[in-house]
């Protein structure tokens, strides 16, 4: 059987009085894309961030590969396996792309050149740009080095929050494919995105929230997909 790579059970995650994640479970296994979808609001990034070690759990239990990494800060789980890719990219503008690259492995006993030369070939756009300064990209570029910078670990489960946001047809497709290529041996990726009919038919399985639980009524989300939990 395909071994169980990340385990959330009965996750609450609340801001004060506010409940963001109200008793929500998924699961992924090596090899899987797995989609989040759900609108704004719905609880994607807060069940991310918990995931990553970015917001505490109020109650549940996070594990990954049978490991139950709830005590382990968010730089803790990153060495465990772990990679984010937040929304907003959130790169560094003033480092040119490849020194981006370079602060997405600290602390990686890995081959660096060799990583930035296997990670500038999955988004060859980067490429000719890499002494650039990262303000200097489009916004698509920018996108592809935020995932690329996440990527420089090779994590076990990547995590991609809003990849798609605001780019074009092509540039999301790339990403997609990066996405989908690195779901594979022992390697997952969770994607959040709101974009369902865009990201569903590329996943594996995918899991719907809305207001904060998993989805069980139909057209909660767009009306154009079903918002249960589902294997393809």
């Amino acid at each position: 059987m395909t071994e169980m790579l990340l385990a959330v059970d009965n996750a609450v995650v609340r801001y004060g009085p506010v409940v963001a994640v109200e008793n929500v479970s998924i699961e992924i296994r090596a090899g899987e894309l797995v989609a989040l979808i759900g609108p704004n609001g719905a609880g994607k990034s807060s069940l991310l961030n918990a995931i990553v070690g970015a917001v505490p759990l109020a109650s549940g239990r996070i594990s990954l590969a049978g490991e139950d990494v709830g005590g382990m800060a968010a730089w803790q789980r990153a060495r465990a396996g772990i990679g984010f890719c937040p929304e907003g990219r959130r790169i560094f503008p003033g480092l040119s792309v490849r020194e981006n690259l370079v602060a997405g492995a600290s602390g990686a006993a890995i081959d660096l050149e060799q990583r930035i030369a296997e990670t500038l070939d999955v988004f060859p756009a980067l490429a000719e740009h890499a002494a650039r300064p990262a303000w200097q990209l489009s916004g698509g570029q920018q996108q592809m080095l935020a995932v690329g910078r996440a990527l420089m670990r090779q994590p076990r489960l990547l995590v991609l929050d809003e990849p798609t946001l605001g780019l074009a047809p092509a540039i999301i497709d790339e990403v997609l494919a990066a996405a989908r290529a690195h779901a594979s041996g022992r390697r997952a990726v969770l994607l959040a995105d709101q974009n369902a009919s865009t990201i569903v038919p590329k996943a594996d399985r995918a899991y719907a929230l809305h207001s904060g639980r998993l989805a069980d009524s139909s057209n909660a989300l767009t009306g154009q997909v079903s918002v249960q939990p589902f294997t393809r």
